[in-house]
């Protein structure tokens, strides 16, 4: 699995070729975002994104006013940011893939790019052709929004942007411009043959999805296998495929969805700028004195990044070169160093803000603010267990080493403290602006980026206004849009299977079946742990929560429960062998074996599957906190 776009250091997300030039003639080098026109209306997109609901606030407290339709504004700027930034991941070979075929020699990785890049194409296009017929439908009612805006100008970002997207596949596909001629050519078959087929569409079904999934073994974007599945499927049973682009737009729109670009902007903020050395600073000061004060150090640090920046990839990546160092010299053995920093990366998916809760809470239509309450007790445990496993990991080593421990300075923790107060009231901000009630969820994001924003650019000025803020603006605006064009596509899918009734049906086997829930919850950990190491943890969310939901309901499993018990499993995929995605980002990051780096989870990751078992099987620790709190307002 590939990861799209991370601060300071990147892993190639390619779907087909990570250095194929780009339209301009340029290399689309990964990881170093070239400031364009394109780049300038992304971040003038999400600055927008975050102004307006900053501003929303202000009128609201000071003069008790309001900017009158600023929600769906801010709404219809988060269909425009997931085009946009999935036309410009597109452009950098960026798109979130589930395999680069690097396991193919000779001719044939160029054979699989463009046999790839073909078949996502097609499927690009086909997208923006069904989108064409919903923006003419949106015309034809007359909607508008902000300012006598007519709605369907703005919904033209859909098919504009899966055209883009379809062109900029096939530019990539190959190097020659007759590679590209051919995979051009070939994508328009696949469309005509999809509109004048000879056969019957449900005699194709099985060779299409057959197609879709060896593109997708050759490297083709999960978005297109996702969407591609969903095409095929209406198309097979004879509904119309502009159900697709309807669902990605009913996405996109939702109202509580703008949080998830504006917590990924301001963790973007936090992991460009000096914020990781400060913090890291603080807590090897507070906690180096102890025993285990390294393992404490990295695994605090890990957690508020991935709190903050919404996945655990960025966490690795950017902390991993700099937490390695650190544990070695603390005389932890290789092994254990390795197994820490790769298992403390996918900590903080339970922690409020970060992003897969937020979209757990849309999809399920589960209260937001009672998922992050009970993500907190879940969290820290997983937080504490993996304290406790580096603990004594730091015994063992240091009884081997026979190394004294050194002691506490209180001056240089004072010092340390000082230096990252802005940074250690980060969570604060966010966290009081969320469940204080006098922001929305959307509000709370907005007030977070802003934070961030001034601290890493007015404050400490680790960040250039002009020079560096387009292009980390950039850069967070393409991994945003990579992950909802996913979620776009996915839904679409899901809505199929909603209408051909597969989530009752499967509540009706799960009722037949299954009598006892806590058998169901030991089967579903061990699903969810295969589903999370091997399917990107947004298009999880998408497709398989709405088919765990009804199953939980019938079953009488608390909705917020069965949320962490889900998020909880696809921590644990992250660093299940042999495909775990922290696997694969710390074999790349940290230049090791895939094999070296899961013997070295491996202890770590039966910590934690404990971890997740209590969370299964001990309800309180997740439900008693919201009821608390629900109860006194």
């Amino acid at each position: 699995m590939s990861v799209a776009g991370s601060p300071s250091v990147h892993v190639s997300a390619s779907t087909v070729n990570p250095h194929a030039p780009d339209e301009h003639g340029g290399n689309s080098s990964p990881g170093k975002l070239r400031t364009s026109l394109e780049v300038l209306f992304l971040t003038f997109v999400l600055a927008a994104l975050v102004v307006i609901p900053v501003v929303e606030i202000v009128l609201r407290t000071f003069l008790h006013a309001s900017l009158g339709n600023a929600s769906s504004f801010a709404q219809h700027l988060t269909l425009i940011v997931s085009l946009a930034g999935g036309t410009l991941a597109a452009r950098n070979g960026q798109l979130l893939a589930l395999s680069t075929a690097s396991w193919l020699r000779g001719p044939w990785p160029e054979r699989a790019r463009w046999f790839s890049g073909t078949v996502a194409a097609a499927v690009s296009a086909a997208l923006a052709i069904a989108s064409v017929g919903f923006v003419e439908a949106e015309r034809t009612e007359g909607a508008h929004v902000l300012a006598g805006i007519p709605l369907w100008i703005i919904q033209l970002v859909l098919p504009v942007g899966f055209g883009m997207i379809a062109w900029r596949l096939v530019f990539q596909s190959a190097t020659t411009v007759g590679g590209r001629v051919l995979a051009a050519v070939a994508a328009a078959g696949v469309l005509a043959l999809g509109a004048w087929s000879p056969v019957s569409h449900s005699a194709l079904t099985i060779p299409a999805l057959a197609l879709l999934l060896v593109a997708t073994a050759a490297g083709a974007p999960i978005f297109a296998a996702v969407g591609g599945a969903g095409l095929v499927l209406f198309w097979g049973a004879g509904f119309p495929i502009a159900a697709m682009p309807v669902e990605h737009y009913r996405l996109t729109v939702n109202p509580a969805l703008p949080s998830l670009p504006l917590f990924t902007l301001a963790g973007y903020f936090m992991a460009e700028g000096g914020s990781a050395r400060r913090l890291m600073r603080v807590f090897h000061a507070t906690c180096g004195g102890l025993r285990g004060g390294p393992a404490i150090a990295t695994t605090l640090i890990c957690a508020f990044f991935t709190a903050f920046t919404g996945g655990s990839g960025v966490t690795i990546l950017a902390l991993g070169g700099l937490l390695m160092p650190m544990l070695l010299a603390a005389r932890y053995s290789d092994r254990d160093a390795l197994g820490l920093v790769t298992g403390a990366g996918s900590l903080g998916i339970l922690l409020p803000p970060c992003l897969p809760v937020i979209l757990y809470a849309i999809i399920a239509r589960v209260d937001m603010t009672q998922m992050f309450l009970g993500g907190l007790g879940p969290g820290l445990l997983l937080i504490v267990l993996t304290v406790a496993w580096g603990t004594w990991a730091a015994h063992k080593g240091r009884r081997e080493a026979a190394v004294a421990t050194p002691p506490f300075d209180a001056a240089e923790a004072g010092r340390a403290i000082w230096a990252s107060k802005w940074e250690l009231l980060l969570p604060v901000v966010s966290l009081a602006a969320l469940f204080s009630g006098w922001a929305t969820p959307v509000e709370a994001a907005a007030v977070t980026a802003a934070y961030a924003f001034l601290v890493e650019v007015v404050i400490h000025r680790d960040l250039h206004l002009w020079r560096d803020c387009p292009r980390v603006m950039g850069e967070a605006g393409l991994l945003v849009g990579g992950i909802l064009l996913i979620l776009g596509v996915a839904l679409g899918l899901t809505n199929y299977m909603v209408d051909a009734q597969v989530p009752d049906q499967l509540a009706e086997w799960a009722a037949t079946h299954v009598q006892s829930r806590w058998l169901f919850l030991l089967g579903l950990n061990v699903f969810l742990i295969g589903v999370g190491s091997v399917v990107e943890i947004y298009a999880a969310i998408v497709v398989v929560a709405p088919l765990l939901v009804p199953i939980g309901v019938r079953l009488g499993i608390d909705p917020v429960h069965l949320g962490i018990i889900f998020l909880a499993n696809m921590e644990l995929g992250f660093l299940a062998p042999p495909l775990g995605l922290n696997l694969l980002l710390a074999s790349s990051r940290l230049r090791r074996p895939v094999a070296e780096v899961a013997r070295a989870t491996f202890p770590l990751l039966v910590v934690m599957f404990l971890g997740v078992l209590l969370i299964t099987y001990f309800p309180p620790l997740t439900t008693a906190l919201p009821r608390i709190l629900s109860s006194h307002p």
